[in-house]
């Protein structure tokens, strides 16, 4: 059934900052080009946010897809090299198109290109939110992509979903607008007999029944229905409100019409550090432990100490990410580990004032410390 109008999307409608991304599939035709009636559609909306009074940050993937036509290909490369080309191509003209649509409304517009480092490493993140803050300050309208063109590891599926929510933290959005070629959240593929749109999400026990699928079938986007519901916990849990809609449709959910799927708040501002390390990463092994580490960390905001610790599992180095495991197996949080794996079998089990007797002062230190910790299933 559909979502009722009123308070429900009273967030929406007061927004007065509001990041919008869009993906490729929604700004290009089906032979792969850039679509200038879709382009200019998004940007009639964007002008009439502008117009109420919002600030505006845009999110746009759609530059290796533009860059497709001016390098001869057919579809999207899979390869690294030939994606950093198409993007290289790609960037310059879709901005050119952007700057020159927004003109026509007397919106001045700025590139912004961003790596997950520049929102989640301290310094960087400082530096790109004095960016972001006097570029609107300024009545200015940034348009922000991944930096593709250098990225250091490969352009995954779904980034941009990702970046979008982190870009919403770094710039304390109001609201989170989630474009795509979909009309929201179904319970199953929308093209299947009986799928129904959901309307809201208030929190995770409204997804239990839902199958997201997976990576999405355009021939020039990356991201799926996964992507954009991940991107989606990222801004609640941070307690930002998300709305997932067509991209025509925008102009609509922007006014608060009942079309999309709302996600509403689940959690509070928190730390970017920490919204990096549950979203941003991949964890490098598995540090299992036994209930009572399980319990203190969930619970009292321990930091981890050897004694509780039962197994290590894979090869990694003081420094990485790793998940936090409990006796059955369940990921219960990820944090940044002060020990390299070959080092932490011995450690097994031992108190911090054992082991700095037995191995010097350098081993009493936590294994990992509360503050490089997040808590991503509670027992």
């Amino acid at each position: 059934m559909d979502d009722p109008a009123g308070a429900a999307r009273a967030a929406v409608v007061s927004a007065r900052r509001v990041v919008v991304k869009v993906g490729s599939s929604s700004l290009t035709t089906a032979a792969g080009g850039l679509d200038p009636e879709r382009l200019t559609a998004l940007v009639d909306t964007l002008a009439g946010l502008r117009a109420r009074g919002a600030e505006v940050v845009l999110v746009s993937s759609g530059a290796i897809a533009t860059g497709l036509a001016p390098l001869g290909l057919s579809r999207r490369p899979r390869d690294l090299a030939t994606q950093q080309a198409a993007a290289s191509v790609g960037q310059g003209l879709l901005v050119q198109r952007y700057t020159e649509a927004l003109a026509g409304h007397g919106l001045v517009t700025g590139q912004v290109l961003l790596t997950l480092d520049d929102v989640t490493r301290r310094s960087h993140h400082q530096n790109a939110y004095r960016t972001f803050a006097k570029l609107l300050e300024l009545g200015v309208l940034p348009i922000v992509n991944e930096n593709d063109t250098v990225a250091t590891t490969e352009i995954r599926f779904g980034d941009n979903d990702r970046l979008a929510a982190l870009v919403a933290h770094l710039v304390h959005a109001d609201l989170l607008l989630l474009l795509s070629d979909v009309d929201g959240l179904y319970d199953r593929k929308p093209s299947e007999d009986g799928a129904v749109r959901i309307p809201e999400v208030r929190d995770e026990s409204d997804l239990t029944a839902v199958d997201i699928g997976s990576v999405g079938a355009s021939g020039v986007g990356t991201g799926g229905m996964q992507t954009k519901v991940e991107a989606a916990r990222i801004a609640t849990g941070a307690g930002i409100p998300a709305l997932l809609a067509a991209a025509p449709d925008a102009a609509l959910a922007l006014e608060g019409a009942p079309v999309g799927t709302l996600f509403h708040p689940t959690g509070k501002r928190r730390s970017t550090r920490l919204l990096w390390l549950a979203h941003a990463t991949e964890p490098r092994g598995r540090v299992v432990l036994d209930d009572g580490a399980v319990l203190a960390l969930t619970h009292r905001r321990a930091s981890l100490l050897p004694a509780g610790i039962v197994a290590v599992e894979g090869a990694f180095v003081a420094g990485d990410p790793v998940d936090l495991v409990g006796s059955e197996g369940q990921v219960i949080g990820r944090g940044l580990v002060n020990y390299d794996a070959v080092d932490l079998p011995g450690m097994i089990g031992r108190s911090t004032r054992e082991l700095a007797r037995a191995l010097g002062s350098a081993y009493e230190r936590e294994v990992v410390h509360r503050d490089d910790l997040v808590i991503l299933r509670r027992s």
